[in-house]
């Protein structure tokens, strides 16, 4: 009886929390995203407009589109690809959002396999 009821009591107040999805106030701007790759961080800028986003990585501007599927998730498609790898459309979904950061999980469309990440507005 006693775990029935804290069961209850667990899923009333998971329940009342929602996590802020302010997905439109991040679908234009400058943004940055970290990411350790071996032992160095790697920072990437990218200035996304509700078509196009502009990647800064290491000196060099690669441009994709932009295609939204909903105020939350979107597909990026390089443009001008140089392999077979940066062919493929990535699949990006807005989980969470902050006054100037949000989190997202993104994967390759068509694979499971998922990876998350923070960016931040710099702008």
């Amino acid at each position: 009886m006693r775990i029935f009821l804290f069961l209850i009591v667990l899923i009333s107040f998971s329940s009342c929390y929602n996590a802020e999805r302010n997905c439109k106030d991040f679908k234009t701007g400058t943004f940055e995203f970290e990411a350790i790759v071996g032992t160095e961080i790697l920072k990437t800028t990218f200035v996304r407009n509700d078509s196009i986003e502009i990647d800064y990585f290491q000196g060099k501007a690669d441009t994709s589109s932009v295609r939204w599927i909903n105020d939350c998730e979107y597909i990026v498609k390089k443009l001008n690809p140089k392999s077979m790898a940066e062919e493929k459309a990535i699949h990006m979904k807005i989980l969470t959002t902050d006054k100037n950061t949000y989190t997202f999980e993104y994967n390759i469309v068509g694979q499971t396999k998922k990876e998350r990440g923070i960016a931040k507005r710099v702008d």
